[in-house]
């Protein structure tokens, strides 16, 4: 299976929220779920058009069914970790095997991507762009090359770059614009050194996310 290559924003103006997929620019005016023309819903709140609706033009669309609604929650994970439907699943099933909460354990073992903390520690833009760089294996994981970006970490576990990354151009720019990034507070950063560790294992209540693990069980569970 060919991972999603569309344009990102479409999944954005499917899912209704922004999913933060392209970093710094779904902050910007030139997010796509920030049209200069917006229309209004009936509350008069500001509502962004779907996928293939041209502004200006209304069209009806039948009310989502719950299993629709099911489905909806799952691909915004899927998509905003960058997991694949056959990785997710057995994400899924791990957590599913843990004690406590599945919905709960489902985010903490996305939270735990290699890529995921590249990404939470401010070296990277999005999460496509760190798991591109792990790909590449410029990150190290308590000083050696781990270029899995679905690999689990665990508390206590040290993140850095390989010595040779540091001379590149991108790890200069990231170096003086790390100051600005705020890290969760499970995670310690090292601006000085450009390093990072995990202080222990991310809560639920320690992350924010943009869909319901609660409907994502449900799915799963028919």
């Amino acid at each position: 299976m060919a991972r999603y290559i569309d344009a990102k924003c479409r999944i954005c103006r499917r899912a209704g929220d922004k999913l933060m997929l392209k970093g710094d620019r779904c902050l910007s005016s030139k997010c796509a779920m920030e049209p200069k023309k917006k229309s209004r819903d009936t509350r008069g709140a500001a509502q962004v058009a779907p996928p293939g609706q041209r502004a200006g033009m209304s069209r009806r669309r039948a009310k989502m069914s719950d299993r629709g609604l099911q489905l909806r929650e799952k691909q915004k994970a899927r998509y905003i970790y960058g997991v694949f439907e056959r990785q997710f699943r057995k994400t899924f099933g791990e957590a599913k095997r843990l004690e406590g909460i599945t919905g709960d354990n489902l985010v903490t073992l996305l939270e735990r991507r290699l890529d995921n903390i590249v990404y939470r520690l401010g070296f990277a833009d999005s999460r496509a762009q760190a798991r591109q760089l792990v790909r590449h294996g410029h990150i190290l994981v308590n000083g050696h090359k781990t270029d899995v970006p679905s690999f689990l970490v665990k508390a206590g576990d040290e993140i850095s770059w390989r010595q040779g990354s540091a001379k590149t151009e991108y790890y200069k720019v990231m170096a003086e614009a790390i100051a600005d990034k705020i890290v969760p507070t499970w995670l310690q950063l090292d601006t000085a050194k450009m390093a990072g560790r995990v202080l222990a294992l991310p809560k639920r209540e320690d992350v924010e996310v943009k869909f319901s693990g609660k409907e994502i069980v449900e799915y799963y569970s028919r």
